[in-house]
């Protein structure tokens, strides 16, 4: 679902504003008309009442949440290059957490705020937790599970995909090993060098 031909999502007169501010929702109720007949979880254009391209984000039909927000680059697509620019942007960030081995639980991508809506990745130890929130993200699985276990060399990767959140995206809840090891039922991880055990 990540292609190069996107689809086009017009917003009502006067409804750009917080686009053009970086807000990165787009509600339904902002929304004059659709274009091009856009697939959940698929990469759509977002333009204004006049046709201006303001941002590429991916699509959800029955969230509320109607389009979450990825670029304001007309020339950036959102493809699995941007998925690695992203994760590595993310990882480098916490670059100084990933390499104190007193602590070794921490949060590795925090949705939007690191430019990947909808996606969660948690450390703990050797593994890996992977939560998925909106549909967008939800078609981006296979690309950043093969991107994550390259970046990270985890022992393996697990889906929390078990939150009600993702009802309101039309999406089941499930959870299960994504990659590698199953983890245990419980990993020890250290915070402040102190043991925390995890279950």
């Amino acid at each position: 679902m990540i292609g190069a031909a996107n689809p086009r999502v017009i917003l009502k007169a006067g409804r750009e504003k917080s686009v053009r501010q970086r807000h990165p929702w787009v509600f339904s109720g902002a929304i004059a008309d659709l274009e091009g007949g856009p697939q959940p979880g698929a990469v759509v254009e977002v333009a204004d009442c006049g046709g201006q391209f303001l941002a590429r984000g991916t699509y959800s039909p029955r969230s509320q949440i109607r389009v979450r927000l990825c670029t304001w680059d007309p020339q950036e697509a959102v493809d699995p290059a941007f998925l690695r620019r992203r994760l590595e942007r993310a990882l480098a960030s916490r670059s100084a957490l990933l390499q104190d081995e007193t602590t070794t639980a921490c949060r590795l991508v925090h949705a939007e705020s690191d430019g990947l809506p909808g996606v969660i990745v948690d450390r703990y130890g050797p593994f890996l937790v992977l939560q998925l929130l909106s549909q967008g993200a939800e078609a981006w699985r296979q690309e950043l599970v093969a991107l994550l276990s390259e970046l990270l060399a985890p022992r393996g990767i697990y889906g929390r995909d078990d939150v009600p959140v993702r009802r309101l995206e039309g999406l089941p809840r499930r959870s299960g090993p994504l990659w590698g090891e199953v983890p245990p039922d419980r990993v020890e991880v250290l915070e402040g060098g102190r043991p925390c055990p995890m279950s």
